[in-house]
């Protein structure tokens, strides 16, 4: 969560600075005043916005700004391929109202689509759907032709084995019609477990009560039952089964990732991710509890929308797996605060502004059924507890599966996202902190910026000698200078440059001294080559020079200046305050720490000193942690007990943090 505005001042504009686009205005008289024959459309989930005259429809506007939306008809309104949603509400970080109405009147053919079951409800072709007012339209993931890869598969981890959920096989018998009041079916139930499994206490959910007497009639009463913590039955089936399953959810403010597991042996039988469909309210959090602030039904709205995107992930994976949905007893789920809060219906309000109260900090658990996911209405949701206002249950699902508590070493671990969540300690001590990176490290805030997804350049070298550059991107095998690259599927359509590459593209254009120690571009050099050219006042290095044509500019080298300073100064903060200078090891986590080249990585300064040798990916280690918490009932209150030891650094009032961000802003080793 972005809770610490950054105060440094760099070329002029505070960090964390928003700078919208300023409205366009025209002379009348002595005096410049406000175009009203022009309006502003800002896309979602690119972030990329600007001002059109009214009456352009929404497809030309994405096409001048090189938003990605399909369109195989050509506008044609035939093929219905360019569905677009608009927003409604008020979107105070972007300065704007948005509505439906700020769009044109439904056009004969998207009348004729809509009828059709052709075009949804409240969508609109872009290819008709005209501009008449400031708006904020969403590009669904289905309208786009290189939708974003989710990054987030499953990592194999040891995991010792302690499941709530126990299958029991029993047989129950009829009751006896002698003198005296009858035995009831759960009576006898209850009786034949505590005799025969020595389970003695139980109580029956609603759900069992309801099934119980059909499941007996089906199999000469033999039945399976499912007992969870030794106190509940939550499920009965007729005859014999032997497996249940449960789910890991890890839901983050860009993606959401979801493991189908076997309860009894911990296998992964199926892994699935999505966007989080909430990023059209906000990139950042801060936007989103904004969002939820500002409109009465906002936090009611995200709720929904991540609860219907995780229900739809469960469908994936159980279709995936070949599985009974029946059989899915329980859920694990891990978020930050602000995730979190909006996933168990909880007013995030709070979390925008200092103190950052949590409704509640300790594990959450209630019937699946009370978050709505259908797919799952058997099972108990169980949310990881979180550590502080800014440091959520993701963070602990993180120190649940990296386990610093075990070790001698002085572990650094960094789940890098929007904001960074970082942890430090081993045996003796665990400090947690949250550290405001801002998006630049996912693409955002950078020219031509994108997240992962097919298309974007994601590693980069740039020759000290020639500085001529070479790429990779995602969906491709070959390097941009390999022959093959042009037949390369991936490699044929370059569509931006990911937080992998950029950082990576950075490294190299300060190894090849095209980039200086302060950051500057140096302009000095292009008469060694054209690719280093004036850009306004600064220069920029031409990365690609396809379309559209790829840019390293200055205002891109600084957005990564401010966001490595701030990933370091509070990595600073908390090796401060634990009394180390070096740490022993690092780990980096998330799907940025996925895919990082730790070397360039150092190179940046974005990392303090350690061995490289000791400086790895843990993978997606929340979703590791879901995991773990899924399978495991000691692990649960492992981290519950472990979370209240850890010592929260609230780095907005340590006074060292502008002294540490600044020493930091260097492109190179701090």
């Amino acid at each position: 969560m972005k809770h610490l505005p950054v105060t440094a001042a760099v070329d002029g504009v505070a960090a964390g600075q928003r700078n919208p686009e300023p409205a366009t205005k025209i002379r009348r008289g002595n005096k410049l005043v406000p175009d009203s024959k022009r309006v502003r459309v800002i896309f979602s989930p690119s972030g990329k916005q600007g001002q059109f005259p009214v009456g352009t429809t929404v497809l030309q506007a994405a096409r001048e700004l090189g938003v990605d939306i399909d369109s195989i008809c050509g506008g044609q309104a035939c093929c219905g391929r360019c569905q677009v949603k608009p927003m409604a509400g008020e979107f105070a970080c972007e300065g704007l109202v948005s509505s439906g109405d700020h769009l044109g009147p439904l056009s004969a053919d998207e009348r004729q689509c809509l009828a059709s079951g052709q075009l949804e409800p409240g969508n609109r072709l872009s290819c008709h759907a005209s501009l008449l007012a400031d708006i904020k339209i969403d590009v669904p993931a289905s309208s786009q032709v290189h939708r974003q890869l989710v990054r987030k598969d499953y990592e194999e981890h040891p995991i010792e084995l302690d499941p709530l959920i126990h299958l029991h096989f029993v047989r129950v018998p009829v009751p006896d019609p002698g003198p005296g009041p009858p035995d009831t079916d759960l009576e006898l139930l209850l009786a034949m477990l505590a005799k025969d499994r020595g389970i003695a206490g139980l109580q029956a959910d609603p759900g069992v009560l309801e099934s119980l007497q059909s499941a007996l009639r089906k199999d000469d009463r033999q039945v399976t039952v499912a007992v969870r913590d030794a106190s509940q039955i939550v499920a009965v089936w007729p005859g014999l089964l032997d497996q249940a399953y449960g789910a890991a959810i890890d839901v983050g403010s860009t993606t959401i990732a979801v493991q189908l597991c076997d309860l009894s042996s911990g296998e992964t039988l199926a892994s699935t991710g999505a966007m989080n469909p909430q990023i059209r309210f906000g990139e950042d959090l801060m936007s989103r509890v904004s969002y939820a602030m500002q409109n009465p039904a906002g936090a009611g709205q995200m709720t929904r929308l991540v609860r219907a995107a995780i229900n739809e992930l469960l469908e994936k994976a159980i279709r995936q797996a070949g599985i009974d949905a029946g059989q899915v007893l329980e859920v694990t789920l891990v978020g930050n605060p602000v995730m979190h809060h909006l996933l168990l219906g909880l007013d995030p309000a709070p979390l925008g502004a200092a103190p950052f109260a949590l409704t509640v900090d300790q594990a959450v658990e209630v019937p699946a059924a009370k978050l709505e996911l259908q797919l799952a209405a058997r099972a108990r949701a169980y949310t990881l507890p979180c550590i502080a206002g800014h440091v959520g249950a993701d963070t602990a699902a993180v120190l649940l599966a990296e386990s610093p508590w075990q070790r001698d070493e002085v572990s650094l671990i960094i789940d890098i996202g929007t904001n960074a969540e970082i942890i430090l300690g081993n045996r003796e001590r665990l400090l947690a902190a949250s550290s405001p990176t801002g998006p630049a490290f996912e693409g955002a805030q950078i020219s031509h910026g994108q997240r992962a997804a097919p298309g974007a350049i994601e590693r980069v070298r740039v020759d000290p000698e020639t500085l001529e550059p070479r790429f990779k991107v995602i969906g491709g095998q070959c390097w941009s200078d390999e022959p093959d690259f042009a037949d390369d599927p991936g490699g044929q359509v370059v569509t931006g440059i990911c937080g992998s590459g950029i950082i990576e593209a950075i490294a190299g254009m300060y190894l090849a001294g095209i980039v200086q120690a302060d950051g500057v571009i140096n302009g000095g050099l292009r008469h060694r080559n054209a690719r280093i050219s004036a850009d306004g006042r600064t220069f920029s290095y031409l990365l690609y020079a396809g379309e559209p044509e790829i840019r390293i500019r200055q205002a891109d080298v600084r957005a990564i200046q401010l966001a490595k300073a701030a990933l370091y100064a509070g990595t600073r903060i908390l090796m401060d305050r634990f009394g180390v200078t070096r740490v022993d090891r690092i780990r980096l986590a998330g799907a940025f720490g996925s895919h990082i080249d730790v070397s360039y990585a150092m190179v940046l300064g974005l990392l303090p000193d350690c061995d490289l040798e000791h400086v790895s990916s843990a993978g997606n280690a929340a979703g590791t942690g879901a995991r773990i918490a899924l399978l495991s009932k000691a692990a649960r209150r492992e981290i519950e007990a472990r979370v209240r030891q850890v010592e929260k650094i609230e780095i907005a009032t340590d006074e060292s943090f502008q002294h540490h961000f600044v020493a930091a802003m260097s492109i190179a080793q701090v």
